[in-house]
């Protein structure tokens, strides 16, 4: 994969969301493949309902197009992958979400998976997912941290406390066999939950970077 080229895209419009992002994506991606962070401008800093998941895609898009000329690969990094499809089907370019390589990676092999976050308004964006990926029958429902989702942010001892919490409820109230940690803002904190817990804890930008790693060979005939 070298000189090969990725653009992350954050739907939220927090710069140093993306940054923390990209750092997670390289060093996911290892040598040799770069990772670009571009983050919307449009969308609140931390996206927390239904309304401004779908507002965000015509955005994302609109930084696809502008910068598909640059990378190999785009990586949507909101869970909700806001303007994937429209990605896919305006661009022929090896593109993914978050949220949609996260739950293919946690149902692997069979296994049942539960999703923790913090975002209770994204109720029913989460639950479509599975539906559309075909993995309805592995999805064991999500969990919310206790805590509103804008003050969990700003602490980062008190968020992954909460998210805890809800991994938990995955694994004892619903039979999950894996649990994704559903956000692109929550990387950090899905990178040090899973030495907390023996179902193995899916951090969805790490999923995706796997993917678009995959999908660019394919396309490259490696």
């Amino acid at each position: 994969m070298a000189g090969r080229r990725i653009l992350l895209i954050n739907p939220n419009s927090n710069e140093a969301t993306t940054a923390m992002m990209v750092a997670i994506a390289k060093s996911a991606a290892g040598a040799g493949l770069d990772v670009v962070g571009a983050t919307a401008t449009r969308a609140p800093q931390m996206i927390v309902s239904a309304e401004a998941l779908d507002a965000a895609a015509r955005e994302v898009e609109e930084i696809a197009l502008a910068r598909c000329g640059e990378c190999d690969g785009i990586i949507v990094s909101a869970f909700g992958d806001p303007g994937l499809a429209g990605i896919k089907t305006t661009l022929n370019l090896p593109a993914v979400g978050i949220g949609e390589s996260a739950m293919r990676e946690a149902a692997e092999n069979g296994r049942r998976f539960g999703v923790a976050t913090t975002t209770p308004l994204l109720e029913a964006k989460i639950d479509a997912l599975p539906e559309a990926l075909g993995l309805r029958s592995h999805y064991t429902g999500t969990r919310f941290a206790d805590g509103d989702p804008t003050a969990l942010m700003r602490d980062p001892a008190r968020l992954r406390s909460a998210l805890a919490g809800a991994v938990e409820a995955c694994i004892a109230h619903d039979g999950a066999e894996a649990v994704i940690i559903g956000g692109g803002p929550l990387g950090e904190a899905a990178r040090e939950l899973q030495p907390m817990f023996t179902v193995p804890i899916i951090a969805p930008i790490p999923s995706a970077v796997a993917r678009i790693i995959r999908l660019i060979a394919a396309r490259a005939g490696n």
